[in-house]
């Protein structure tokens, strides 16, 4: 196992119980059964503890259990055996005092309301809310008069982030709150969640946009098959995979030839340039130099999606001391 630390949070928390952890899930196991009658466990003994202001990335591959644990998280279902607390309370009761809010994939919203009638409806459920200023953060202020229905998927997450924002929450749960957004929207809408966890609030949010973890998160969460196999700062998991990547415009049949030197665990193509991960890099370095006719090499560390992929495929386990 490798041990390092994460960045600490750097933002602060005003409540009165600020040493509180915003959430602590311990040995938690969630089984169920299929449409078979036979049963499979979603979230196998997962431990995770996230300090109040952190921003996390919680990634795994399809049928790792994210879904499952931020229901949990939600208070949506309940673990079979182990614990949860959000701010050291049930999630249920969280959930019920506002502290707790989340954007999810799909469902929620009425379709035949507009964007506006939707949010203000809602904001009388929360005593104090800006429904205003809730629509202007996610960017949907000119959309008011737009049926939900009438949305794209990009604009109903954005209106899911309104609605979210009414309580003014402590913790905030993203699951996929970019899937159907274009670059700008995308761009807009992480700005305005960066603003609000600089002002204290906790963030967790799952994601198959590597670059999305990579840039905005504090701290990066790999669980597959529902257990925690990487956790720390997103460089600190690149570190911890061995080797570099070589990239090159070669000619197809020389790739061929470089793919086989020693020390070169895969080879791909993307349009004209030919990527190379390897072990020593050095050493392919004099080769793509003294034996190829290659130009344009570049030599860059594994990226995040490299190293998602060779923990989640090859059951490595990251971990890092709290």
């Amino acid at each position: 196992m490798i041990e390092y630390q994460t960045r600490p949070a750097s933002r602060g928390a005003t409540s009165p119980d600020a040493a509180v952890d915003a959430a602590v899930l311990s040995t938690v196991v969630k089984r169920f059964t299929s449409a078979k009658g036979e049963e499979f466990t979603a979230v196998n003994g997962l431990d995770l503890r996230i300090r109040r202001g952190e921003v996390v990335a919680f990634l795994g591959p399809n049928g790792a259990g994210k879904t499952t644990t931020i229901d949990m998280l939600l208070g949506l279902t309940r673990p079979d055996s182990g614990q949860v607390q959000l701010f050291g309370q049930a999630p249920q009761q969280a959930v019920r005092a506002g502290k707790v809010a989340a954007v999810l994939q799909s469902g929620g919203l009425l379709p035949d309301l507009t964007i506006g009638a939707t949010v203000h409806m809602l904001a009388s459920l929360h005593p104090g809310a800006d429904p205003e200023r809730c629509m202007a953060r996610a960017g949907i202020g000119e959309l008011r008069n737009r049926r939900a229905s009438a949305c794209s998927g990009g604009e109903q997450q954005r209106l899911r982030f309104a609605v979210a924002l009414l309580s003014n929450p402590e913790f905030l749960v993203l699951d996929e709150p970019t899937a159907g957004m274009d670059v700008a929207a995308r761009r807009d809408f992480w700005a305005a969640v960066r603003e609000d966890a600089a002002r204290g609030m906790t963030v967790m949010f799952a994601t198959h946009y590597m670059e999305e973890a990579d840039q905005f998160a504090d701290r990066v969460v790999m669980i597959n098959k529902g257990s925690v196999v990487a956790d720390g700062s997103a460089s600190s998991i690149r570190a911890a995979i061995s080797g570099r990547t070589v990239s090159a415009l070669i000619s197809p049949y020389e790739a061929e030839l470089v793919a086989r030197s020693a020390g070169v665990r895969s080879a791909t193509t993307r349009g004209d340039r030919s990527f190379f991960n390897c072990t020593d890099s050095d050493a392919l370095l004099r080769v793509l130099v003294n034996e190829t006719s290659a130009t344009e090499i570049e030599v860059a560390p594994r990226s995040l999606e490299e190293a998602f992929m060779a923990i989640t495929n090859n059951g490595r386990s990251v971990q890092k001391g709290i």
